[in-house]
């Protein structure tokens, strides 16, 4: 039995990624909300709201305080989240909502601390006097205590997965889902295969531009169609004379590279000019220098074939 109601309760704990995204969320808002309401002053005197700033946001972020954690126990981010705080202190084993002092509390530790942190912030920057001084040390001191304990609660909440924030362990207020969330089977195989087919991808976009497609091409034909030996007669290249090694066309501007093939001039030098290496595609043979093909060979016996 007892084993049965820890199994429930870690399907229905709320996961950290969960809060952290719930706080993110009030953060969002809370700018936008801002960027939305300087906005409405845009076409007044600039400054206009910089020497009340702090209590005008105190005044908006009670406003939201008002319509979400006071009226519905959560944030808005938590609505978002279908997240809402209960009150840890209560025996109940029942959802208990947070009380009205643990709500104002936290309106208080929240709203007024940022606000009373802006403010002495404002008042000591232009105060240089001796006793100032001493009253700005004293809250440098109390805001970076509190900054450590923050520190501190949020390495706890990483290992225990509860009270997210410093003001939510010291109200004995937690995150719950307001339902029941129902355990989802996630299959991988989906996204298995498509990783495995971008891999595949880009490996051939590193692989593909190190492949020198026209020498493979040529060293696949060379070993596919049969040599019959390298002919050195003047009749044996004018029958291989009537087209382009390379194009297949009759040859413009005939030239060969020292075997037995005919090559049109833009296409040999073009797939020299390509790759230093290149080879006939016919015979295999490398390209030492381009020659036009001799006049005799190309008038009278490539014609007379």
């Amino acid at each position: 039995m007892a084993g049965r109601e820890e199994k429930t309760k870690s399907i229905h704990r709320v996961l950290r990624i969960s809060q952290l995204d719930a706080l993110e969320l009030n953060k969002a808002l809370e700018q936008l909300v801002w960027s939305q309401f300087t906005q409405c002053f845009h076409g007044f005197r600039p400054g206009l709201l910089a020497r009340f700033e702090p209590e005008v946001r105190a005044c908006l972020w009670l406003l939201l305080w008002r319509f979400t954690v006071y009226s519905k126990n959560a944030t808005v981010g938590q609505s978002v989240l279908n997240i809402q705080y209960r009150n840890n202190c209560s025996p109940n084993s029942r959802y208990q909502p947070p009380s009205k002092n643990q709500k104002v509390c936290y309106a208080v530790c929240t709203i007024g601390g940022r606000w009373l942190e802006e403010r002495c912030y404002d008042l000591f920057r232009n105060r240089h006097l001796a006793s100032f001084g001493k009253v700005k040390q004293c809250m440098n001191v109390v805001v970076g205590l509190l900054k450590l304990g923050e520190l501190v609660n949020f390495l706890i909440f990483l290992q225990r997965g509860k009270f997210a924030t410093l003001t939510e362990r010291l109200l004995g207020i937690h995150s719950v889902f307001c339902k029941p969330q129902n355990t989802r089977e996630v299959g991988f195989d989906y996204m298995n295969r498509e990783l495995l087919w971008h891999g595949f991808a880009e490996f051939l976009i590193f692989l593909l531009p190190l492949i020198n497609i026209q020498k493979l091409k040529a060293k696949l034909s060379s070993w596919c169609i049969p040599l019959t030996g390298a002919a050195s007669s003047g009749t044996a290249l004018a029958g291989s004379g009537k087209q382009c090694a390379l194009c297949g066309e009759w040859p413009t501007m005939p030239h060969t590279i020292g075997c037995e093939h005919v090559f049109c001039y833009y296409c040999v030098k073009s797939s020299f000019l390509f790759d230093m290496y290149f080879t006939c595609p016919k015979c295999g043979v490398e390209l030492h220098s381009v020659q036009p093909l001799r006049s005799g060979i190309e008038m009278s016996e490539v014609n007379a074939l």
